[in-house]
């Protein structure tokens, strides 16, 4: 049986986000399943290892790709790429008309999807679990879960000598958004807290943004400059056995946060400007808010008011 699994919203992050959905589907069948994701998602790089994901397949919309999905032609160009898959079912995580008219005249049999044209109220997680329980019967989910090559931690340990007796510590401090990247100044502060009560290593992720670079360079130049390692020029398929490596991360809601909490890695989420969902949908996800709020959402605009200590009190509640 070929079973097909479409995630076309944009980011890692999104994605991390529906594995726990796809995985359901793949524990219910007993097989592996194939995705349909965007070419942004980068899902080719952290999920090659994944017992349940068989083949990744890249849908070219308005991406880093040409776009050659897109419009009428586009839509023609993709049946005819999902035909020559001959799947016996697909389950299509939006409510998208043209996905639902793609795979009909792709010829697979059994189709699965959100209710059509009802886009606006949807939940990202409460939505896919009703959606699979209407469906499938499914009631309980996992966290969400990336497995990569066991070699490749042990390789990644020797190549940035990686000590168990240190306390090692992801940080990802970029973002897709400038709303979404603390300050430095911030991460200094934690990392100042934190080195007086352990001995550690820190290991920074970001993206190339002109800002993201300015943090990660603060941070480094910083009196804490010995303790830090850049991981800015790893690729994300390089950067995971890093990342297993760790004991615990603290992240911006950004890719790694995703990836991290996806590891099996205690992972506290700075939510600045987010809604709080993406920073505790998952058991190892442990979220810390702006001062001075209860909730968060896109128009919190508190990255300048996470506090450092709440950061350094949370590690401390998670390694005890």
């Amino acid at each position: 049986m070929k079973i097909l699994a479409v995630q076309n919203r944009k980011g890692i992050g999104d994605t991390v986000i529906f594995l726990p959905f796809i995985k359901a589907i793949s524990d219910k069948y007993s097989a592996p399943i194939d995705i349909l994701v965007r070419e942004n998602s980068k899902a080719e790089q952290f999920l090659m290892d994944t017992k349940y994901i068989n083949n990744i397949h890249i849908l070219a919309r308005n991406d880093l790709s040409n776009g050659k999905h897109d419009g009428l032609f586009g839509a023609l160009k993709l049946i005819k790429y999902l035909k020559s898959k001959s799947f016996d079912k697909i389950f299509i995580f939006n409510s998208s008309l043209r996905f639902n008219l793609i795979a009909r005249f792709s010829g697979i049999k059994e189709i699965f999807q959100y209710p059509l044209f009802n886009k606006n109220k949807q939940h990202i997680t409460g939505t896919a679990k009703l959606f699979l329980e209407n469906t499938l019967n499914i009631k309980s989910f996992s966290d969400s879960n990336i497995e990569i090559n066991k070699i490749d931690t042990e390789l990644a340990k020797t190549k940035f000598n990686i000590n168990k007796d240190d306390l090692n510590i992801l940080m990802g401090i970029g973002g897709s958004g400038p709303t979404k990247r603390i300050p430095a100044k911030i991460f200094i502060k934690f990392i100042e807290k934190i080195v007086s009560a352990k001995k550690c290593k820190f290991f920074l992720a970001t993206g190339k943004n002109e800002d993201e670079q300015k943090i990660l360079k603060e941070i480094i130049n910083s009196k804490f400059r010995d303790l830090c390692i850049s991981l800015d020029d790893l690729s994300i398929k390089d950067t995971l056995p890093v990342i297993q490596n760790c004991n615990v991360a603290v992240c911006n809601d950004t890719s790694f946060s995703h990836l991290s909490a996806a590891l099996g890695i205690n992972t506290i989420t700075l939510m600045a400007d987010t809604p709080l969902i993406y920073g505790s949908y998952s058991s190892k996800m442990h979220p810390i808010i702006p001062d001075g709020e209860t909730d968060v959402t896109h128009n919190t605009m508190g990255k300048d008011r996470i506090n450092p200590d709440k950061i350094f009190e949370k590690l401390i509640e998670i390694l005890n």
